[in-house]
């Protein structure tokens, strides 16, 4: 059984798996059969139209980029990590693309959400940027300060030893957190550096050829096979790697599922069938490490493989663009655990919802797949679209559906 349950765990360590599982939910949900949400998919070509709209106000060209952290560094009209980069003195490509895997491996795990109340005081502009701006710019600056080094002269690093190392008050001082400005999950983030420290110190292969340990030696890993690499294999790489950093999760004969949660409609009475995976952390950071690997002259195929992102902007824009409706509109007033049956519908249907609304918003802006993949259309996009609706609908700009965040999925 321990064999057989460990082909499932792995099995479901993929973007694939998220498809096809979050599929099943998307079947329930057209029969009606959910427990907590119906289907309104009258409402997508007017939402697709929206999407459409303010991808156009944002990117009147339609030169759309990825949706990646790197878009977060950009502040005030000047790309921060571009301008730290051009002024470093790289000893190679490679070496580039180390420190940008270990810049974004460290900004997306600290990426959960950070309440409607907290803000990061840029010193660079002086304004108080919340939300998921305000933690890129906050983890950034940690580390261009070398916050996460622990070799004074080559501060543009990430090293295991610091990531175990890291306490809540170092957070705490880099996130200007305090009473009068607190960070949901600060600990919960701290959590997973610290557990992040830990997996690159046990994982021998997570090493840059010289001895030290750190994120950005899954560059290696990932371009050891040549010249390109399939966006996919990038994910199976984080979850193979990184996938022991996440706390309190289910695992199956041993393997760490990370972003996966059971829910009692798919059990069929076969091990692992209620499991629903989402790697929402996990494909954002696929996404984000792209461009490095691209930048370093490894093409990336089958950027598509990946699916949407399973979280609460892209999940918000289809809660109030009226496609997903609650069967009691309590469902919105109460809080929700992570792993509640509610949330891991409302999550099921965003993955399949994004596949779907992608050709319509397309075809509103007269673009084709190729040269328009899912990662542009999230970009330009649904993510920001589910935000622009939240503000409109609630005064904090909250998500729809209320969230328990520990600062490790959402």
């Amino acid at each position: 059984m321990t064999s057989r349950s460990s082909e499932i765990a792995a099995s479901l360590l993929s973007a694939k798996a998220v498809r096809e599982r979050t599929a099943r939910f998307f079947a329930l949900g057209e029969a009606g059969r959910l427990n907590y949400f119906t289907l309104d998919l009258a409402a997508m070509p007017a939402l697709a139209r929206r999407v459409a709209a303010v991808t156009r106000a944002a990117y009147p060209t339609l030169d759309v980029p990825f949706h990646a952290r790197w878009r977060h560094f950009v502040h005030a009209g000047t790309d921060r990590w571009a301008a730290l980069a051009a002024k470093t003195n790289w000893r190679s490509q490679a070496d580039r693309a180390r420190a940008a895997f270990d810049l974004a491996i460290t900004s997306v795990l600290l990426d959960a959400g950070a309440g409607p109340t907290w803000r990061y005081r840029d010193p660079a502009t002086d304004e108080a940027v919340g939300r998921s701006e305000g933690l890129a710019l906050a983890s950034f600056d940690m580390f261009a300060a070398g916050a996460f080094s622990t070799i004074p002269k080559d501060p543009l690093r990430v090293d295991a030893g610091r990531l175990m190392n890291l306490s809540v008050s170092d957070l705490a001082r880099g996130f200007q957190v305090s009473p009068e400005n607190p960070l949901e999950g600060l600990e919960g983030r701290v959590v997973l550096l610290n557990a992040l420290g830990r997996a690159l110190i046990a994982d021998e292969t997570l090493n840059d050829g010289n001895g030290s340990a750190r994120p950005g030696a899954l560059f290696d890993l990932l371009t050891a096979g040549g010249t390109e690499v399939q966006a996919p294999a990038i994910l199976g790489a984080v979850l193979r790697h990184l996938g022991s950093i996440w706390p309190s999760r289910l695992s199956l004969g041993g393997v760490p599922l990370g972003d996966c949660w059971r829910h009692p409609l798919l059990d069929d009475g076969t091990p692992g069938s209620d499991l629903v995976p989402f790697h929402k952390l996990s494909q954002w950071l696929s996404y984000s490490l792209i461009e490095p690997v691209q930048a370093a002259g490894v093409a990336v195929t089958d950027i598509d493989g990946l699916t949407g992102l399973a979280e609460y902007r892209n999940g918000g824009l289809f809660l109030d663009g009226g496609v997903i409706v609650p069967k009691d509109p309590a469902t919105l007033i109460r809080a929700h655990e992570p792993g509640s049956e509610v949330v891991v519908e409302w999550r099921a249907l965003t993955v399949q919802l994004l596949d779907r609304i992608a050709p319509l918003v397309r075809a509103e802006l007269e673009v084709k797949e190729v040269e328009f993949p899912l990662a542009k259309v999230l970009e330009g996009g649904t993510w920001a679209t589910g935000r622009v609706l939240a503000r409109e609908r609630r005064a904090d700009g909250g998500p729809p559906l209320r969230i328990v965040s520990d600062g490790t999925v959402f």
